[in-house]
């Protein structure tokens, strides 16, 4: 059952794949879009092949990785509100691109280390203030609203005191895919792969890890080597998709929950439909934001963020938020 549940979610991730290539700002037919996807001598092509396929790319890879990461930092932590937003791991690669603005780093190939660096960084921090290894879910997400909100103040006033920051950055804050092109999803590519990778090759440990270090350890596993591991899966995946599209929020959050009461706490079927499912509510809301925005369009982190929260709350008072 859960094999055609997936079956169902890659045939929805299509159909909204093709309608981010589809929508914009110039509605295009099926047939154009097609003619643009193919005939470097129609129309279409540049629209196709320079804006809307990038963007949609990034999307693609942006949802899944943020799902993904959502899902293994709430399997490691015990915490049902863990999330790259919520625990300030966001924020933490948002400061480090906000300090390479300072310094004069505009290119995405330089400023995704400043990402990574301030994704691991603050991963590390927010671990050890919430107790390490005795962390609770409580402590845990006090020491991730207390860092993210003290970093989001950092990056507020770096884009107010630096007008050339503000110009590079004011965007980029909101949540944006709009920036997207095909050298962004190449830059990114190598570490968002290898976060995925990381990621899935942890569900197997994470699950016996969810029975206790001990049980962990009679069944084979290591729980040091499989913290180390989801350590380095989230801060490529956050740092990577935060220094792509900036900070999107409720993606990693939500899609977990929605997922886990599909397949249940299992991580070999959690994480693949999250890998299917993140993109396709990040790309919903890209496409609603150009619909609802034209003639401009809405930033795909704001749309994320109003829908987020309502739906989220809808969640817990219906009780669907189970512990992972």
């Amino acid at each position: 059952m859960r094999a055609v549940g997936l079956v169902a979610a890659l045939l929805l991730l299509v159909v909204v794949t093709v309608l981010s290539i589809a929508v914009g700002a110039k509605q295009l037919p099926l047939a154009d879009v097609w003619s643009g996807l193919l005939d470097p001598d129609s129309a279409e092509y540049a629209v196709v092949h320079q804006m809307r396929l990038p963007r949609t790319l990034l999307g693609l890879l942006a949802g899944a990785a943020l799902g993904v990461a959502g899902s293994v930092m709430q399997a490691l932590t015990r915490n049902p509100l863990a999330d790259p937003g919520l625990l300030g791991i966001n924020a933490g690669a948002s400061a480090a691109v906000a300090s390479a603005a300072i310094l004069g780093v505009t290119a995405l190939s330089g400023y995704v280390w400043f990402a990574l660096l301030g994704a691991a960084a603050v991963t590390a921090l927010v671990y050890a203030v919430g107790g390490g290894r005795g962390a609770t879910p409580a402590r845990l997400a006090l020491a991730g609203a207390a860092l993210n909100a003290t970093l989001y103040s950092y990056v507020s006033a770096v884009m107010l005191l630096d007008a050339a920051s503000l110009d590079r950055l004011r965007f980029w804050t909101v949540g944006s895919l709009a920036t997207a092109d095909a050298a962004t999803v190449g830059r990114v590519l190598p570490f968002l792969a290898a976060g995925l990778l990381v990621a899935l090759a942890t569900a197997r440990p994470l699950n016996a890890l969810a029975l206790g270090d001990d049980a962990a350890r009679a069944l084979g596993a290591r729980p040091a080597l499989i913290r180390a591991a989801v350590i380095v899966a989230v801060t490529l995946l956050c740092g990577a998709s935060t220094a792509a599209c900036g900070p999107i929020v409720f993606v990693g959050l939500l899609v977990p929950h929605l997922v886990r009461a599909l397949t249940g706490p299992d991580l070999r079927w959690l994480l693949p439909y999250c890998a299917v499912l993140a993109p396709v509510l990040l790309l919903g809301a890209d496409v609603l934001g150009r619909v609802l925005g034209r003639p401009g369009e809405l930033q795909v982190g704001m749309v994320t963020a109003v829908l987020g929260g309502p739906l989220f709350l809808w969640l817990v008072t219906r009780r669907r938020v189970a512990r992972p």
